[in-house]
């Protein structure tokens, strides 16, 4: 699934053109289609979803946690990729994958932006107010808010493991397997520790972690791993996500994986205490 920096990619690329095709910012929509039905988590607009489009523009995108933002006035379109979703752009003259393609739109200058998902679990909303989606989302990690001293305040009331906690959604929104890993060696943290038991200066260690290495994964496009999503380099610059059997590069300590909640943890057991 694409964490914060694959979907802050998608959204740069939407909004000035990269790996998603040509940029959509300004563009006049003409057209909109669902091909599945269930993509469509919901609607303000009732029946009358397709119909609203015609005649709109996009005029901004944006990201809250794993969620891309399409700001159509008065409206809003909020897309979630989940497993498989894909974004591109392209011309109304290339064929629709009507196997996997699940819901368009077309412009009037003969392009279209395509929602492409083969598993079929991404979704689309069309609210007026995104609070509705984002309401049980927890903290941005690039906010201003979000400082070591909210950390000892909040992942303290947690009785949770810390990888655990890192990626529940309604405590820091964005993170996921990949930069949770990453971040807990960077700070030198066991993912199996728990929140509470974290000193200080491990909490410091921490944040700044989280932090340092969601700009590197922005830096580098994201991480091509995924089978659907391309065009990142941070898979080149993993210590520890997907190397388990492989020497640490600090100490040489060959990497670990173990399940923690159903999710794997990539470590070194000798830096990581």
């Amino acid at each position: 699934m694409p964490e914060l920096p694959e979907v802050e990619t998608f959204v740069r690329s939407l909004k000035f053109g990269g790996m998603t095709g040509e940029p959509i910012l300004n563009r006049l929509i003409q057209h909109a289609d669902l091909f599945w039905y269930r993509t469509l988590a919901f609607s303000d607009e009732g029946d009358n979803f397709l119909s609203w489009f015609p005649g709109k523009t996009i005029e901004d995108i944006t990201r809250r946690g794993k969620y891309i933002i399409l700001s159509i006035p008065p409206k809003f379109l909020i897309i979630h990729l989940r497993m498989s979703g894909d974004l591109r752009v392209e011309s109304q003259n290339s064929q629709i994958n009507k196997k996997h393609d699940r819901f368009l739109i077309e412009f009037c200058d003969s392009y279209r932006l395509v929602f492409n998902d083969p598993r079929k679990f991404g979704r689309i909303w069309l609210i007026n107010h995104p609070e509705y989606v984002f309401q049980k989302l927890g903290i941005e990690p690039f906010s201003s808010s979000f400082t070591a001293a909210w950390m000892k305040e909040n992942a303290r009331k947690k009785k949770k493991v810390i990888k655990t906690l890192l990626l529940d959604q309604t405590f820091i929104a964005g993170i996921g397997n990949i930069y949770s890993d990453e971040a807990l060696y960077r700070a030198g943290i066991h993912p199996n520790r728990k929140a509470d038991d974290l000193s200080d200066a491990e909490i410091d260690q921490l944040t700044h972690a989280i932090q340092n290495v969601l700009q590197a994964g922005i830096a580098q496009n994201g991480a091509s791993i995924d089978w659907v999503y391309r065009g990142g380099n941070f898979q080149n610059h993993f210590q520890v996500y997907h190397r388990s059997g492989k020497p640490c590069y600090r100490c040489g300590t060959l990497i670990e994986r173990s399940v923690i909640g159903q999710r794997s943890a990539h470590f070194c057991p000798n830096c990581q205490i």
